[in-house]
């Protein structure tokens, strides 16, 4: 049980607001990195960056979907319980937000909620535990937010992120947003930013 009370914010309201402004400005600016320090210590399938985004944005009143590696994982699950009162989502269509530990292996993102053309924010905000932010696949953005391009490179990511992507912008205004917590920041893809490979 020590394990699941420790490692929370030391000061709540300073540290959730800290978050908060990042992950704010990093939706407001896709593609940039907002730095954050490490706030939290959850259990190790956790990582400190997701562990502070969650705890920052989850409360009781917004159903939590957790991945496998999470699912799995007693302690992770007591300790967003004791730190967030999330409660847990019975599918990923139920979910506000979505915890991922592994990105790689990710169900489809049209799995989760899509909002309603009246209510496009009754969608999931998916946060993605990355390794890193400029160690992958470079991708190049643009939409609103972002003066002419930008370019960020996360790693991991879904399979076939890039088409997922594509789509999940087709079904705009409805469709899922993205936070990336990297271990020495956030950034954030909003569904409303374009995104190819350099490539293509």
């Amino acid at each position: 049980m020590e394990q699941a009370i420790d490692g929370g914010f030391a000061a709540p309201v300073f540290d959730a607001q800290a978050i908060f402004r990042a992950v704010m400005d990093a939706m407001a600016r896709p593609g940039t990195i907002q730095p954050v320090a490490a706030l939290t210590q959850p259990p190790a399938t956790l990582s400190a960056t997701a562990g502070a985004v969650a705890l920052t944005l989850c409360d009781h009143d917004t159903p939590l979907w957790l991945d496998t590696p999470l699912q799995v994982s007693a302690a992770a699950k007591s300790w967003l319980a004791f730190h967030s009162g999330a409660p847990l989502a019975a599918t990923a269509a139920d979910a506000h937000f979505a915890l991922v530990a592994n990105p790689a292996n990710l169900m489809a993102l049209e799995n989760f909620a899509q909002g309603t053309q009246e209510y496009p924010d009754r969608s999931t905000t998916l946060i993605l535990q990355v390794e890193s932010l400029t160690a992958g696949e470079p991708l190049e953005l643009k939409g609103p937010g972002i003066e002419t391009l930008a370019t960020i490179a996360p790693t991991p990511l879904p399979r076939h992120f890039v088409e997922q992507w594509k789509q999940n912008g087709a079904r705009f205004p409805r469709g899922v947003d993205i936070i990336l917590a990297a271990p020495d920041g956030v950034a954030c893809l909003p569904r409303t930013t374009r995104i190819k490979t350099l490539e293509t």
